[in-house]
């Protein structure tokens, strides 16, 4: 599903009214005409059409960002998935005014990157604001699993800086579809082997904190969990987006 079948960021227009259009053959902007709904609405829709239109062919993925609802924000993914930014965190431990980012990794196109909280990180390159606002900020969309509530506050605590992209946070489309619990537990269910022996979140703080006490290779596993998380997070995207486009868009078509 793309974001040019969504008439939801209207101002006015509920799910019903959406489908109400959908139903009648309008799936498409370039498929709207006035007077299938009131007038004010009909201005409404047509003014989001031409404003989002115009952001679409410039690749302003910011638009977005306010105008689609939050729960909505996966029907922006087709749109944007090529350059779609997958990201995670460790950290050494939940508390994003008292503890650190240790690692960041970003899976994104083709390539994924681990920035490391370290001057000289043995695997991975160093954590800086700078390498966080190039990527992460630079993105047309964010993707992350619990991201909203833990990786984005605590990135910006820790890097001083604002994170403000349009962001599918996966935990609830997931559990849109009966996907619940964390990442790893959805990933077993959609049949997704990180091929690893399992590694938690605890293990992922005792790993930093060998590492720091010299142990090299506790951070090359650290980098590899974290990286796995990001890479997943795609296939499970990738998955969600399939199955919600034919739940909320094309059974309503179809019917």
């Amino acid at each position: 599903m793309r974001i040019e079948n969504s008439f939801i960021p209207v101002r006015g227009v509920g799910e019903a009214t959406e489908r109400k259009l959908w139903r009648r053959g309008i799936t498409h902007w370039e498929e709207f005409e006035h007077g299938v709904v009131g007038e004010t609405t009909s201005e409404r829709i047509q003014s989001f059409i031409d404003d989002a239109s115009a952001a679409l062919s410039n690749g302003d993925a910011s638009f977005f960002a306010n105008t689609v609802p939050g729960q909505h924000q996966w029907r922006l993914y087709e749109n944007f998935d090529t350059d779609a930014c997958f990201f995670d965190i460790e950290t050494t431990g939940l508390s994003h005014h008292s503890d650190a980012v240790t690692t960041v990794s970003i899976h994104q196109g083709e390539s994924t990157r681990t920035f490391v909280n370290d001057d000289d990180p043995v695997v991975g390159e160093m954590l800086t604001r700078e390498a966080i606002e190039e990527t992460i900020n630079n993105a047309p969309l964010l993707v992350t699993f619990n991201g909203k509530r833990f990786d984005v506050p605590f990135l910006e605590t820790a890097l001083d800086i604002e994170i403000d992209r349009p962001h599918v946070d996966l935990m609830y489309p997931c559990k849109q579809l009966g996907l619940s619990g964390g990442l790893k537990p959805i990933e077993r269910e959609l049949g997704i082997d990180r091929g690893e022996k399992d590694i938690t979140g605890q293990d992922a703080v005792r790993l930093w904190r060998e590492y720091e006490r010299g142990d090299e290779d506790a951070l090359t596993t650290l980098v590899s969990y974290n990286r796995d998380d990001t890479v997943n997070l795609k296939r499970v995207m990738d998955h969600v987006a399939t199955e919600l486009h034919q739940n909320v868009f094309a059974s309503v078509c179809q019917g």
